[in-house]
């Protein structure tokens, strides 16, 4: 019986694999390693190593109740801009890429032209004339400064494009229209289940970017309570610096590490779909 042949393994790219594991999973080790850590002992020990007190549990409490329980606010409020803002973009980028890629309309060259280079702007540069125009509308420091800008994704676009281009066929939404069916029926019940791993895929994106989101929060909020985690956790990190300022440099590290978890769990999540969608694309190829 002749077995399947085995690909070839690369040296090198195994080496390359293995530097750039260790290259993502250091920072990991390096955030719970001192998240276990007090205030003083982080000071007085090896930054990748364990002391002998583990107060990681005694760090989370602290950390939910600081300042009245602050943290929890800026949880709910990245939770609030993930899910208006990138699940609005998610929305967005589906709808105008299943349009861009199968109805033709006059100018859509020139939409997709545009789109592509959109992708190429980075959204630092359009963050000071976005500040201008969201000040004249008088939304600067409120929740949608920084929830109108999120729903905005050129790369989720043209993600879905490509994808909606190659992943329904055109002879299947005509079936389905020859059946009766309308072009919002069409699109739910034909074209959605194909272009899910794409909506998957997009999703994590733009969570990811929302989630992170920094410098936009910066320039747009001044209020504390509208902060994220990602300006909440900076602004903890800065109080050590101003005049009779508290140094909580544990509760940020334990700060960071509680903020991550939600993504690590919600990326986990969003690609066990995503293979499992690819697969049954696949299939049905």
């Amino acid at each position: 019986m002749l077995g399947a042949k085995r690909p070839r393994r690369s040296p090198l790219l195994t080496v390359l694999t293995g530097i750039v594991l260790i290259y993502s999973l250091v920072p990991l080790g390096w955030l719970f390693i001192n998240a276990t850590k007090s205030q003083a002992g982080l000071f007085d020990s090896f930054g990748l190593w364990f002391t002998g007190d583990f107060s990681l549990f005694e760090n989370i409490g602290a950390t939910l109740a600081y300042d009245d329980g602050v943290f929890v606010r800026w949880l709910l409020n990245t939770l609030l801009y993930v899910v208006l803002g990138a699940g609005g973009a998610t929305v967005l980028a589906t709808l105008g890429g299943y349009g861009l890629a199968k109805f033709d309309f006059p100018g859509k060259r020139a939409v997709f032209a545009t789109v592509i280079g959109a992708v190429a702007v980075p959204g630092t540069a359009l963050a000071v004339p976005t500040f201008l125009m969201f000040s004249k509308l008088g939304l600067t420091n409120t929740p949608w400064a920084v929830i109108i800008p999120s729903l905005i994704s050129p790369f989720g676009l043209y993600l879905m494009c490509t994808y909606a281009t190659q992943a329904i066929p055109n002879g299947l939404m005509e079936a389905a229209r020859m059946d009766g069916a309308g072009e919002l029926r069409t699109f739910l019940r034909v074209c959605v289940p194909l272009l899910a791993p794409g909506i998957v895929t997009v999703a994590l994106f733009t969570m990811v970017a929302t989630w992170n989101n920094y410098f936009l929060p910066l320039i747009m909020l001044k209020d504390p309570d509208w902060y994220p985690l990602t300006l909440g956790l900076n602004a903890w990190n800065d109080q050590a610096a101003t005049a009779g300022g508290q140094a909580i440099f544990h509760l940020v590290i334990t700060g960071s590490l509680l903020t991550i978890l939600p993504l690590l769990a919600a990326f986990l999540f969003l690609q066990r779909y995503w293979q499992s969608g690819l697969a049954t694309g696949g299939v049905k190829d």
